[in-house]
C-alpha cells in the first residue's frame, strides 16, 4: 500500500464546476465498485490508493458496539445505532437521542471526548445563540459515534478515560474490524487524527469498497460479525433523518434509495457506500476534498452502472446536478458530471 495518503496524482476528471456557457472548476477524484470477495465491478482512477476515509466507515466503526455485546447489554435501540453511524446536523432530534443514550450509561455531556462545535444546522445554531446559550459536545457531529464507543468501553469493564486514543482497546478493536472486512494489513498504513479526535487510518480505496460491500453481503463473514453487519444496516436504512438531518444531503440519499443502497459521506469528499441489493460496495474520494463534487460523483457512478430505480434518480436529480445561485436568487451556473465521465 502506498504510504502517502494523497490521492493527487491517481484521480481522474469527474465533476465541472460551470458558469455561463464555461467550466470555471473541475474537481478530480477516484472511485471503485467492488463485491465482497475483491472483485472490481469498475473503477476510475488507483484502487490501491490509501485514503483517509474520515466518517465515511462509520457504520464499519459502529460494528464494535453490536458485536462485543454491548449494544444489547445497554438496550441500545436502531435509532441509537443509526446515530452511531451518524455525522449529524446538531439538531433536537440528535441531540436529545444522544444525551437520553448518555444518561442510561450515567454518563453526561462531558464523557464525550469528541469536542463541542456549533450545530451544522443553521436554524439550530441561531436558536442557541438567540437563547444565548454554547453549544455542548451533544451538538458535535460525531456524538453518537463516540456514545457508542462510550457504550462499548463500559460494556467491556475498559477505561473510558482515553478511549480516543490508538493504543486504547476500543480503537485496536476497531482497528481489527477494519482489517478484516477491507482485506487489508493496515500495522504501517499512515494514522491521522480525524475531527473528533478518533483515529482515522489510511485504507486503499478497494478495500473500502470491499468492506462496504460485505456489510450488505454478509455470506463470508462470520456469524457474530455478519448478525452485526445485518443490524447496523437495517437501522442505517430505517432512520435516515438520524444520519445527517431531514432535507440533508445523506439523509434524503438513503431515503431515496429505500435500504437498497446505504451511503455514508466523510470529510474531505469521501464517499462509501453498501449496496445489499446488488452485493456491491462503493469507495469514493474527492482528490481536492470538495464536498460539493462528491454527491454529484457518487450519483452518476450509480445511474451509470444501472443501480438507481427511476424513483430514486428523480428524487435526486438536484443533488445530482446542484444548480448554482447568486445572491440575487439568480441561477449563474451548475455543478455536474465531467465530460467523459463516468463512463
Amino acid at each position: 500500500m502506498p504510504n502517502d495518503p494523497s490521492p493527487a496524482r491517481t484521480a481522474v476528471p469527474m465533476i465541472a464546476v460551470h458558469r455561463g456557457l464555461g467550466v470555471e472548476s473541475l474537481h478530480h477524484g477516484m472511485a471503485v465498485v467492488a463485491d465482497a470477495n475483491g472483485r472490481v465491478v469498475a473503477h476510475w482512477g488507483d484502487v490501491d490508493q490509501a485514503v483517509f476515509p474520515r466518517s465515511a466507515i462509520k457504520p464499519l466503526q459502529a460494528l464494535a458496539l453490536v458485536e462485543t455485546g454491548a449494544a444489547a447489554a445497554f438496550d441500545v435501540t436502531d435509532a441509537e445505532l443509526a446515530l452511531a453511524c451518524a455525522s449529524h446536523a446538531g439538531m433536537a432530534l440528535h441531540t436529545e437521542a444522544v444525551a437520553g443514550w448518555l444518561d442510561r450509561l450515567g454518563l453526561g455531556p462531558a464523557a464525550l471526548a469528541c469536542g463541542a462545535h456549533p450545530p451544522n444546522d443553521p436554524e439550530t445554531a441561531a436558536a442557541l445563540i438567540g437563547a444565548g446559550a454554547a453549544p455542548s459536545a451533544l451538538h458535535n457531529n460525531c456524538s453518537g459515534k463516540h456514545a457508542g464507543m462510550l457504550t462499548t468501553a463500559r460494556h467491556k469493564g475498559e477505561s473510558l478515560d482515553g478511549y480516543t486514543e490508538i493504543a486504547h482497546p476500543v480503537q485496536q478493536r476497531i482497528l481489527g474490524i477494519l482489517e478484516m472486512m477491507t482485506a487489508q494489513n493496515l500495522g504501517s498504513a499512515p494514522v491521522g487524527r480525524d475531527g473528533c479526535s478518533v483515529p482515522t487510518v489510511a485504507v486503499p480505496l478497494g478495500g473500502l469498497a470491499v468492506a462496504m460491500a460485505a456489510l450488505g453481503d454478509r455470506r463470508n463473514l462470520p456469524d457474530r460479525r455478519a448478525e452485526a453487519a445485518a443490524r447496523v444496516c437495517r437501522a442505517w436504512a430505517a432512520h435516515p433523518d438520524l444520519i445527517h438531518g431531514p432535507g440533508y444531503t445523506d439523509s434524503r440519499l438513503n431515503r431515496a434509495f429505500a435500504g437498497e443502497i446505504l451511503v455514508k459521506r466523510g470529510a474531505e469528499g469521501c464517499y462509501c457506500a453498501a449496496m445489499p441489493a446488488a452485493r456491491l460496495g462503493l469507495a469514493l474520494k474527492i482528490a481536492d476534498g470538495a464536498s460539493r463534487a462528491a454527491a454529484p460523483a457518487l450519483i452518476a457512478i450509480l445511474a451509470q452502472l444501472g443501480l438507481l430505480a427511476a424513483p430514486a434518480q428523480a428524487a435526486v436529480a438536484d443533488l445530482a446536478e446542484p444548480r448554482l445561485v447568486n445572491h440575487r436568487g439568480l441561477e449563474v451556473g451548475r455543478i455536474a458530471p465531467a465530460a467523459g465521465f463516468p463512463e
